[in-house]
């Protein structure tokens, strides 16, 4: 391919305009600033039920056709990966759906509402020969992917203890009227939602979890329905804790809630090891905090690390030092990661890992229900019996 010539088109649909659409589209479009790929991706043709919304979100982000039937973005020639971007409860289904037509499929996490759910989509990719991959997109932040890299290059000795929080107020106010996110058949649960990020550092940081101890709370019992004619149940909750032992015999603690009045989207993320601690905070999320036994004790404490110099992942592909990157950065890094390699590297995070993430996910729904530590294990044979 000659320096002249543009790579060929990877034709995308994306399924759903809402936020998340609207951040892979950014996504697409930034990713080949960044580096060189082997192909160009194009987004041709955005899917959502509602005709008029879903042509004016088209219009906005550059898309030139748009449908209101997902089957129907699935099916057409243009259509080269199918990127998921619709509430939780419809994800395994399309995933299914997309690779049974032969299509790459991108989906938005969580895999599944449920490890049953993410198994069968695992096992549709895995049988159709697709790339696959779960949006967990803040693994793509230079700072969470050098935390990543630091603990990989052994910088805080044997992994002891992970914990991490996520906190906001989407939910604390009493007045917002019920929407899908409030069902669990369709938007899930704090757990599902917020926890499956968090679940995913922890796998990728710390290892596979053995157990879980959780607990979850509903402190808004019902919503007033949209049309205001009454009110509609809330079947899922609105925060979360878990205590996590690791097989490799770590320790772990994890928080989730959307009842934390002016925390808009806080999460943290602690490692500490037999020789350091490293500490991620995303309302800071060009910093990264860490402190080591081989550190000169007359500097006793943590030290900030601006993740933006060109050694740090990803850094360099943006600005120089101290301009840093945001939240549309992770998208654009994530699509330039998993295009660097098409068509003969396997994507990661992939459905392996997003049902992964659901197992333990399942198995905190599972343990606050019943009270008791519950095993992942438990939850993959009830599914997959030995």
């Amino acid at each position: 391919m000659s320096g002249s010539q543009s790579p060929p088109p990877l034709r995308v649909g994306i399924v759903g305009y809402g936020m998340m659409g609207k951040a892979h589209s950014y996504g697409y479009r930034v990713a080949p600033l960044l580096r060189r790929l082997p192909v160009t991706p194009v987004v041709t043709v955005m899917s959502g039920r509602d005709a008029g919304a879903v042509a004016a979100a088209a219009v906005a982000y550059g898309i030139p056709d748009t449908v209101t039937d997902w089957r129907e973005l699935i099916s057409r020639d243009d259509v080269d990966l199918v990127d998921i971007c619709t509430p939780p409860g419809t994800h395994a289904q399309i995933a299914q759906a997309a690779a049974a037509a032969g299509k790459a499929v991108l989906c938005e996490k969580p895999l599944a509402l449920s490890y049953a759910e993410a198994a069968a989509a695992l096992d549709a990719v895995t049988r159709a020969g697709v790339h696959n991959a779960v949006g967990f997109n803040y693994r793509r932040l230079p700072a969470v992917a050098l935390m990543r890299r630091m603990i990989a290059e052994g910088a805080v000795g044997e992994i002891r203890l992970w914990r991490a929080t996520w906190l906001s107020d989407e939910f604390t106010d009493p007045a917002t009227p019920w929407d899908w996110r409030f069902d669990r058949a369709m938007g899930g649960t704090t757990i599902a939602d917020l926890g499956s990020h968090l679940i995913d550092m922890a796998l990728c940081m710390a290892g596979p979890v053995d157990s879980v101890c959780a607990q979850a709370v509903t402190f808004i019992g019902s919503r007033a329905s949209a049309d205001g004619a009454g009110t509609v149940p809330v079947t899922v909750d609105d925060a979360a804790s878990a205590l996590l032992r690791f097989e490799s015999g770590a320790r772990g603690t994890m928080e989730v809630a959307r009842a934390a009045v002016r925390r808009p989207c806080d999460f943290t993320v602690e490692v500490n090891g037999s020789r350091g601690t490293l500490l991620f905070s995303y309302a800071r999320l060009n910093e990264l905090w860490y402190g080591g036994t081989d550190d000169d004790v007359r500097l006793y404490g943590m030290r900030r690390i601006r993740a933006e110099h060109p050694s740090h992942p990803y850094a360099a592909q943006w600005w120089p030092i101290g301009q840093g990157v945001g939240y549309g950065s992770s998208f654009a890094n994530q699509a330039a990661d998993l295009l660097s390699g098409w068509p003969e590297e396997p994507w990661t995070p992939g459905f392996a890992d997003g049902a992964a993430v659901q197992a333990v996910c399942d198995a905190m729904e599972t343990s606050a229900a019943a009270g008791r530590w519950v095993s992942v294990g438990e939850v993959i044979s009830a599914v997959r019996p030995r």
